[in-house]
């Protein structure tokens, strides 16, 4: 049987690959923020997991990328296990790398079949309720809580709940109706319009809300619709100014 060629299943591949580049983006910048980690150290990981890794494994499907899920781990390592040094942390991280590849050279993936299938979906279930509870609070304009927290005593001082309860109290209808908006171009274009027209499968719903969240906060900005964002509401992406070392140690403007 003849391989199929790299770029034999291009299309597909273009609609799956730029979707996830916006979705992973800022969830690399969350989970660097939340880790205590430099906030470009999380563009790296996320290159390194996105394109290396995938390259690397040889796997016809396979899951890399950043997970909030270790977020706490890090954060803990780098400031009490490590002293706050964010170099040992690295080095930690290297060695922890050709442990995992001896282990997949020895073949020992074997050892994920003793989990059951039941505690992988409560994991998952987990994480995607996590990610819900604390997104409703900045779908409602309140920003006091890093992007990409997951500890549930937060560093504002509130916990998960008792956030979403101030942020009723704190909402910006500006933030509220990019939100709406989005989840309705989210849901349509998932349930109605993706079975329309190719062209809305090639185009996927992620990319358009990202443009429509981009091109209302200009709206807004020029004063062509009656509502307005704060600084604190916006990502904020990091500058590298220079590389130090042979370590990933990177100054921000």
């Amino acid at each position: 049987m003849n391989k199929k060629g790299i770029f034999s299943e291009i299309k597909n591949d273009l609609s799956s690959q730029y979707c996830s580049f916006f979705v992973a983006l800022p969830l690399c910048l969350g989970v660097a923020l939340a880790s205590g980690a430099p906030l470009f150290s999380g563009i790296i990981a996320g290159i390194v997991g996105g394109i290396v890794v995938g390259m690397a494994s040889g796997s016809a499907l396979g899951v890399s990328g950043p997970a909030a899920g270790l977020a706490v781990i890090v954060l803990t390592a780098i400031n009490t296990t490590f002293g706050g040094s964010y170099e040992t942390f690295l080095l930690a991280v290297v060695l922890s790398g050709l442990i995992q590849l001896i282990l997949g050279f020895l073949k020992a993936g074997f050892i994920g079949y003793f989990f059951p299938s039941s505690v992988i979906n409560g994991m998952l279930t987990g994480i995607g309720l996590l990610i819900i509870l604390k997104q409703i609070p900045h779908a409602l304009g309140w920003d006091k809580d890093v992007e990409g927290g997951d500890s549930f005593i937060q560093l504002d001082g509130e916990n998960t709940f008792s956030e979403i309860g101030k942020a009723i109290t704190f909402v910006t209808p500006g933030a509220v109706l990019i939100a709406a908006i989005s989840l309705a171009i989210l849901i349509l274009w998932d349930k109605v319009l993706s079975k329309k027209h190719k062209v809305f499968q090639l185009l996927q719903g992620p990319i358009v809300v990202v443009v429509l969240g981009i091109v209302m906060n200009l709206l807004y900005k020029n004063g062509v619709l009656n509502f307005s964002l704060e600084a604190d509401q916006l990502v904020q992406l990091p500058v590298a100014k220079r590389f130090e070392r042979i370590y990933w140690s990177v100054y921000f403007s």
